[in-house]
């Protein structure tokens, strides 16, 4: 059912004060906690593109207040987050200035600049004339200073391409004009034609002649967070097209008193409501028509939200879907409905459910405007600065130029507060960090995140090998010891960056222990996306913290460059949707190995699925693996699978080979359904797996109860 009331009917028995006739439909009986099989999605990585798959960082919002450090650090959560049409996530103006608006002439000058800027609103605004909508262009934050940032009369438009906008901490409201249903007064607060990767957060919007958010013409990637939206009919309306491409979230946001569209989410592909409150009080001017919408062509999972008072809290058309989980409804009435398939949202980014119980107390604590959000900012590297950083922004930034809080990485990764709880981010400007990082055990949830538009603008690179002497002259660094990054705290994760070992085995043959690591992960569950690790021997070690201790990695969309054992380490690893680059000896010659796994008996070892294997080398010159027994380790029983995978010419036909004196037939190393002219038949020489040991060699084998954050 697309038109749930007659609007004309309405309007002409409308009363002085604007009092709701309550929407007359068929009453059915609420559908508690409906909750539909848990679905996967996700898009191929096609041929391998340079940044082929959209990508997630999560900043996670909260109802907080933000300091002013996180202005311009903080990053949007939610779809908003995820990297796709050449934009990295949601961050507005953090690129650019910081200037103080109080005037209209002030916010629009630079609200419609094509430099990126972080606006402070540091005053009561009113729009001339009214109705106004300013015209956002890309890359801007636009941020009320405290409580004392209000639009009054007019907002803000976002038309076709406009990306990167971030609205923060605003009060926007009274463009109202007199009439209730109003249809000759398109004035919004915020509407988007078209636009991607906005964020809108914290804001207090209320009574405007139109809608409080349109979201409209395929506008994607977008989340709306902790908001008051308030004393109006229209209130947050979502589609005006026939296409079903948007990708939303809508989370800790708090309805109350608002009469429709709250939201109405018409042909969304990816709709994500989770934790808001809708209100509606009774023996009010205003009675609710319906709550949550899904129309048309929607897919929408429904999650731990709280409906008081509502006719019709949930209710879709036959062609939509909505999967409930989880939500409270009080003192309802009318439809309350579900059905159809939808998605997982965790497929796309992480994010933690609130108790829907704890929702009404939290929302209403949490949402609109921030009085601390113009505190004076931390200095950089104090301890007030990476408490603020961890706790409130959950994104330390890092800037060869000076232009972040830190100059390296290692001194973001320093500024993370011992045993921290939750994820901490370090967003780190393209550029090329000459520098070693190394994340001890006891700083979990670390993300190191390139900012730039490729996994190419952001490069940590040094050129330790095995060989090299310490220069407190201890000794030589060993190869583990030679990485340029290491990870030794659980739930590590990098994007969207380069991580290179550069060592130059040429000018160093009077040298031995030629192995130098680019990354070194040595704790459970970390997780590269959309990364390059790059280097000759021993490129990716993928350890554990001990022998006696798990530890698991997935390796997703990203690029493996070396030539000798070049992925090796005791973990239980995933490498998937990948390219496995193979590469010649310093002297040219092609010869190498790709993968030594030293896996404990009782343990995974290494899965390459879905992935290509290729490279500037002589065919028939590379292996897959050799298993390594460290140590001389008899007990040890290595592990590779490469399966569904495409494999150059530059593979043996007998793939697998001796390593030590220990022979790889007693180990654990076979193929599955391989494509390419470097793939073969089954042979004693090329095991392969039968359907039903294929079965058992997936990945959730490998990972268990971790998934990994999208």
């Amino acid at each position: 059912m697309r038109a749930v009331r007659q609007e004309q009917e309405h309007e002409n028995r409308r009363k002085a004060r604007h009092r709701r006739r309550r929407l007359n439909l068929t009453v059915g009986i609420p559908v508690a906690l409906a909750a539909a099989a848990g679905l996967t999605y996700g898009t191929a990585f096609g041929v391998f593109g340079e940044d082929a798959e959209p990508r997630a960082s999560a900043a996670a919002a909260t109802g907080s207040a933000p300091t002013s450090g996180a202005l311009a650090a903080d990053v949007a959560d939610g779809f908003a987050s995820v990297n796709a049409l050449g934009q990295n996530g949601t961050y507005g103006g953090r690129d650019g200035k910081t200037v103080t608006v109080k005037t209209l002439a002030d916010l629009e000058k630079y609200a419609t600049a094509s430099d990126p800027y972080v606006i402070v609103v540091a005053a009561t605004i009113t729009m001339n004339p009214k109705g106004k909508e300013i015209k956002v262009a890309s890359d801007k934050t636009i941020v009320g200073s405290g409580t004392s940032g209000q639009i009054v009369g007019g907002g803000f438009f976002l038309g076709q391409g406009v990306h990167n906008v971030i609205i923060r901490n605003l009060t926007i409201r009274d463009s109202y004009a007199g009439t209730w249903n109003d249809k000759e007064h398109d004035f919004d607060a915020v509407q988007m034609d078209g636009a991607h990767h906005v964020w809108i957060d914290h804001n207090d919007l209320r009574h405007m002649a139109d809608g409080l958010i349109d979201s409209r013409k395929d506008t994607t990637y977008l989340t709306v967070s902790w908001n008051k939206l308030s004393d109006n009919n229209k209130t947050f309306g979502i589609g005006w097209t026939e296409n079903t491409t948007a990708d939303i979230t809508i989370h800790h946001n708090w309805f109350r008193e608002t009469e429709q569209r709250n939201p109405s989410t018409d042909n969304v592909a990816h709709a994500h409501l989770y934790n808001n409150y809708l209100q509606d009080v009774s023996d009010t001017d205003i009675t609710s028509s319906y709550g949550n919408y899904s129309r048309g062509n929607t897919k929408m999972v429904l999650e731990n939200s709280y409906f008081e008072g509502l006719n019709n809290p949930v209710i879709r058309d036959s062609s939509a879907s909505v999967v409930q989980r989880g939500n409270i409804f009080v003192r309802t009435s009318g439809r309350n409905e579900s059905g159809g398939t939808a998605f997982d949202p965790k497929r796309f980014y992480g994010y933690t459910l609130d108790k829907a119980a704890a929702v009404p107390a939290k929302v209403k604590a949490g949402t609109g405007p921030r009085a601390k959000i113009g505190a004076a900012t931390p200095k950089a590297g104090s301890a007030t600065s990476a408490a603020s950083a961890a706790s409130a922004a959950g994104v330390l930034t890092v800037a060869k130029d000076g232009s972040g809080r830190y100059k390296t990485v290692q001194a973001a990764v320093d500024a993370v507060p011992a045993n921290n709880p939750s994820r901490v981010t370090v967003s780190i400007k393209p550029g090329t960090y000459r520098e070693t990082v190394k994340i001890p055990a006891n700083k979990p949830h670390v993300t190191l995140q390139g900012t730039g538009g490729s996994r190419k603008d952001t490069v940590i690179v040094y050129d330790n090998a095995a060989g090299t002497p310490k220069p407190d002259g201890s000794g030589n660094y060993g190869t583990s010891g030679s990485a340029t990054v290491a990870a030794e705290a659980d739930d590590f994760q990098a994007r969207n960056l380069t991580i290179s070992n550069d060592f130059n085995e040429k000018t160093h043959q009077d040298m031995s222990g030629h192995q130098a690591v680019a990354l070194r992960t040595a704790a459970d569950k970390a997780f590269l996306d959309s990364v390059i690790v790059e280097g000759d021997q021993d490129t990716l070690l993928l350890d554990t913290a001990s022998k006696a201790k798990l530890g698991r990695a997935y390796i997703r969309n990203s690029y493996i460059v070396g030539n000798t054992d070049f992925i090796f380490g005791r973990a239980t690893a995933v490498v998937d949707r990948s390219v496995i680059t193979l590469k010649k000896r310093w002297d040219g010659t092609s010869q190498g190995y790709v993968t030594a796994p030293s896996t404990a008996p009782d343990r995974k070892g290494f899965l390459i699925t879905n992935s290509t294997v290729n490279g500037d080398v002589s065919a028939r010159s590379f292996h897959l693996g050799r298993n390594w027994h460290a140590g001389g380790d008899a007990s040890l029983d290595p592990q590779t699978t490469v399966r569904d995978s495409s494999l150059s010419a530059a593979i043996r036909t007998t793939p697998w080979t001796d390593m030590g004196g220990f022979p790889w037939k007693d180990d654990r190393f076979a193929e599955y359904k391989n494509r390419g002219a470097g793939s073969g038949p089954a042979s004693a020489d090329r095991p392969h797996l039968t359907d039903a040991q294929a079965a058992g060699q997936e990945i959730g084998d490998w990972l268990g109860n971790w998934t990994p954050a999208p």
